[in-house]
């Protein structure tokens, strides 16, 4: 049950992220909101691992750690870039069911991860539910096509984001992480170096770094989880995170589900409850 809660507190903390810095990038330019939410992650990671004990750190988690942080810096840009032009109907469930599929088709065929029945049906669940819970009574405006690019990139970047630090030791803490953020700011700075690009102002800087730093404990979480079950399960539990939203304008802002998001929430409970009973 450890690494399942981990998993979920993972899906929860993302969640948070993706609204709080699809908020953030409506108002101040994407990629600068991507770059500080990496610097923001950078600190708390680095703090994080200072907590957590490690008895070894070899160079190859740091590199693991290195390229998960390349898929993040890309994920977070074109995310961003998607929800700023008001393409979040399309873009957040396209990265996540991208996100799920390409770590289980990897995991499986060249990791040896073997998931359970009760998990494959999971798996399979969780996939039409993830698009359907991301469905809105109203589409948002933009073109598909565009939408689509966006969120196909994003889940690119997010797959390799966790197969990526998956693959770091357990001996390494937290520090993967930590390597990660380095490499995402380096992978997204070059981006703020064209003249369009604008800082925000000093209250939008710090908020953005805080999210980042939602976005890192996300992170730790799903590397801790990694280590606790199989990786497959771990990711898509984590990838649960285009709940978050809905059950907030459900809760905090009392929206009304339309069917499709009633029926995608159904699903991600059942997934749950079969990724968790075949993780025991």
């Amino acid at each position: 049950m450890t690494g399942v809660l981990l998993a979920l507190t993972s899906a929860l903390l993302y969640g948070v992220a993706d609204v709080w810095g699809g908020l953030l990038s409506r108002r101040a330019d994407f990629a600068a909101v991507a770059l500080l939410g990496q610097a923001g992650g950078l600190v708390f990671a680095v703090a994080a691992a200072l907590f957590m004990p490690a008895t070894e750190i070899a160079a190859t988690d740091l590199g693991w750690g290195a390229l998960s942080g390349i898929g993040t810096g890309l994920a977070m840009v074109f995310l961003y870039r998607g929800i700023s032009r008001g393409d979040l109907s399309v873009v957040v469930p396209v990265s996540a069911v991208g996100g799920v599929a390409l770590p289980v088709v990897v995991g499986v065929a060249f990791l040896g991860d073997r998931p359970a029945p009760a998990a494959w049906i999971g798996i399979a669940v969780v996939l039409p539910a993830l698009w359907l819970v991301s469905r809105s009574r109203s589409e948002e405006r933009g073109t598909v096509r565009t939408a689509l690019f966006n969120g196909l990139a994003a889940s690119v970047g997010i797959g390799v984001q966790y197969l990526a630090l998956a693959q770091a030791g357990d001996d390494s803490g937290i520090w993967p992480v930590a390597a990660g953020r380095v490499a995402a700011v380096v992978a997204v700075a070059p981006m703020m170096w064209s003249p369009e690009r604008r800082f925000p102002s000093g209250r939008m800087w710090f908020w953005s770094a805080v999210n980042g730093g939602f976005a890192a404990a996300a992170l730790v979480c799903y590397l801790l989880a990694t280590r606790e079950q199989l990786v497959v399960i771990a990711v898509v539990l984590s990838s649960l995170y285009p709940v978050v939203p809905v059950l907030l304008g459900v809760t905090a802002l009392r929206e009304r589900l339309s069917w499709p998001q009633a029926a995608g929430l159904g699903g991600a409970g059942v997934a749950v409850v079969l990724l968790t009973l075949a993780s025991q």
